[in-house]
């Protein structure tokens, strides 16, 4: 206060000494809705044990190879290449020298490795990039009925066939391709001519348990229908798979500090302890839902079959990619989940394309929705950046669920009833205190997540969120042909 001016009243900033103040709870940024949490299914485990029950599947399926580049320089394991369901009969000598003899080559964009009409003989693993497969149509145009990325192969029955190929296929981006030939698989079964006769074997067999089974790798249920008389009625029975999968309950767990002094001294208007509890259960939550999606026993990203990942045409989520993968988990599907970013990917895309995706309110908040489908946000999906602190930019994945028990589909999985249970499955339990009088208190919580068919969970990979379309270039009327109008 100056000097020339007499104080007339007590100021405010003393007078707030007197004042009793307005708090908040402590609040918390990494706080989310956590929306995964609430729209799964949760199953009771007792025993801490789920076991799927499967029928048998006859066929093995097709699986990714893992490619390892070191210096620069792509290999894979030998057994990988029972990831193709040709060889997965193959004897072990054999895949041995199969994989010894692989080439690498990079390609560039555009090149054809496969034409129409005409015999391949080479068997292609991609190392890096993408391809499409193309095939005429009914009409005569080109149709693209495939899109391949890395680990997945192509040309495994040409090359032990002198068939022409029914597809073309072309690269869509700069490749690494490992190839083997027929001239080399010849070399392999005259180094090795005790077992050519073994080889020949597989292959057959392979080719004729194709015709016995579905295109899920079951073996078809022997029926008949119809008004023939004198008709003999076909045995069947179904059968089960002998080693099901079990998922065992995994834990997140902590330990909680408070010192008696503030439990006791500081209790008001808020209670220490609970405060205390309350974030750190915020926390455990947040870890449960990263959990459910990223962990390498159970999480959703990593339990998608390979027959149900698909990657983007083009980089950016457009409407095409998000009606392929409803194309996959076509059985009641519930929600997609997708990174806010993501999600923002794709809304600039049906944007750019006139088609702006409708809303629905999710819990009092709005979510767009895609066919009837909605996009659930979760920034438990990671994105893969050159820059880990800026994620303006760089890949992701989209989910698709079917969820529940009854629709064969994914479903929580958690054990109630616990000691010292505050929550469903999570228990806080007193340790004691210590000689400096800090009590502390165990919190577990314990949670898995089962995914019951292999169509119930596809993925949309190679998702990229930093595109953005240049509407400057645009005159009026361009751009609103653009948007459709």
């Amino acid at each position: 206060m100056p000097d020339n001016l007499l104080q007339r009243s007590v100021t405010t900033s003393v007078a707030r000494n007197l004042a009793n103040t307005t708090k908040t709870s402590p609040k918390m940024m990494s706080i989310t809705p956590r929306w995964l949490l609430s729209l799964l299914p949760w199953v009771q485990v007792e025993g801490g044990t789920y076991r799927v029950n499967r029928t048998k599947v006859e066929l093995s399926k097709a699986e990714r190879i893992g490619i390892e580049f070191a210096n620069g320089v792509a290999s894979f394991p030998p057994e990988s290449l029972r990831s193709v369901p040709l060889f997965s009969g193959l004897p072990g000598p054999v895949i041995d020298r199969m994989a010894k003899k692989f080439a690498t080559q990079e390609v560039s964009l555009g090149n054809k490795l496969v034409v129409e009409g005409k015999g391949g003989n080479e068997f292609f693993i991609i190392a890096h990039g993408q391809v499409e497969v193309l095939s005429k149509g009914a009409h005569g145009t080109d149709l693209r009925i495939a899109l391949l990325t890395e680990g997945e192969f192509f040309g495994e029955v040409d090359v032990v066939s002198d068939k022409p190929s029914d597809v073309t296929i072309r690269t869509i981006t700069p490749c690494v391709l490992m190839t083997l030939s027929r001239k080399d698989l010849d070399a392999v079964l005259k180094e090795l001519p005790n077992l050519k006769t073994d080889f020949k074997n597989a292959i057959d067999q392979h080719v004729e348990l194709r015709s016995t089974v579905n295109r899920y790798g079951e073996r078809n249920i022997d029926l008949v229908s119809g008004f023939a008389e004198n008709v003999e009625i076909p045995e069947t029975f179904v059968d089960y798979s002998a080693h099901p999968r079990e998922y065992s309950l995994s834990s997140v767990q902590t330990v909680v500090r408070v010192h008696t002094r503030v439990s006791d001294l500081y209790n008001g208007p808020f209670n220490q302890l609970e405060e205390q509890m309350r974030l750190t259960i915020e926390g455990i939550k947040e870890r449960q839902e990263w959990e459910l999606i990223n962990s390498q026993k159970f999480g959703l990203i990593h339990s998608v079959d390979p027959a149900m990942r698909i990657s983007t045409r083009y980089g950016a989520p457009t409407p095409d990619d998000l009606d392929e993968l409803l194309a996959l988990v076509w059985k009641k599907p519930a929600f997609f989940l997708a990174h806010p970013k993501a999600i923002a990917a794709f809304e600039r895309e049906c944007t750019w394309r006139g088609v702006p995706p409708v809303t629905m309110n999710l819990f009092g908040t709005p979510v767009i929705m895609w066919r009837g489908v909605p996009l659930v946000p979760c920034d438990k999906l990671e994105i893969n950046s050159r820059y880990q602190a800026n994620l303006s930019f760089g890949t992701t994945s989209i989910l698709l669920l079917r969820v529940g028990e009854a629709d064969q589909g994914v479903v929580g999985l958690h054990q109630m009833g616990i000691s010292g249970e505050i929550m469903p499955s999570l228990s806080a339990r007193l340790m004691g205190l210590d000689s400096l009088g800090v009590a502390s208190y165990l919190l577990t919580l314990y949670f898995s997540c089962a995914v019951l068919t292999d169509d119930a969970l596809g993925v949309l990979e190679n998702v990229e969120v930093g595109y953005y379309h240049d509407y400057r270039d645009r005159g009026h009327k361009g751009f609103e042909d653009g948007l459709g109008i």
